[in-house]
């Protein structure tokens, strides 16, 4: 008899996770897995309506390639690059989790439009900032990585 009611209990244990997973849907599981992971991207896509958006006079493919080694030369770490959402995430730093989404779309053959999006401000227009002077040729990548990493001995002298 008792095995009988432990086995009912199990059972009813699986019906109710198997309906809340179904009703829930499993992406909001794996979200909410990303999450716990530290790389969800659910905030910079919910910070997208309010993204910083500019047009570059780049394909596709170049655009995304040149915004990638601008991150990788500012010391942004990407940990999401997804081409189907046509989006990078990044956070500021490997020190500043400050998560910033790129979005990507194309606008025709020869132009892309660029979108920077973040929960914060600040994060939004730096990456933003970054990207334009370079695209745009205000500062080749060299001079920014220069700019980058002049910062940087700056910032850990006043440490020490």
């Amino acid at each position: 008899m008792m095995f009988k009611a432990r086995s009912l209990k199990l059972r009813e244990v699986l019906i109710i996770c198997f309906l809340i997973s179904n009703l829930t849907g499993c992406a909001t599981i794996i979200e909410s897995c990303k999450g716990l992971a530290g790389v969800s991207t659910r905030s910079v896509e919910d910070a997208r309506k309010n993204a910083i958006k500019k047009a570059y006079n780049y394909d596709y493919s170049s655009c995304v390639s040149q915004v990638r080694d601008i991150l990788k030369g500012i010391r942004s770490y990407i940990y999401a690059d997804n081409g189907r959402k046509q989006m990078i995430a990044v956070y500021l730093s490997e020190e500043d989790t400050t998560p910033v989404g790129i979005f990507f779309k194309e606008i025709d053959p020869k132009s892309t439009q660029v979108e920077v999006s973040s929960p914060s401000t600040y994060a939004k227009e730096f990456i933003s900032g970054k990207i334009s002077d370079v695209l745009e040729k205000k500062i080749t990548l060299e001079e920014l990585e220069a700019e980058i990493n002049a910062k940087r001995k700056e910032d850990d002298s006043e440490t020490d």
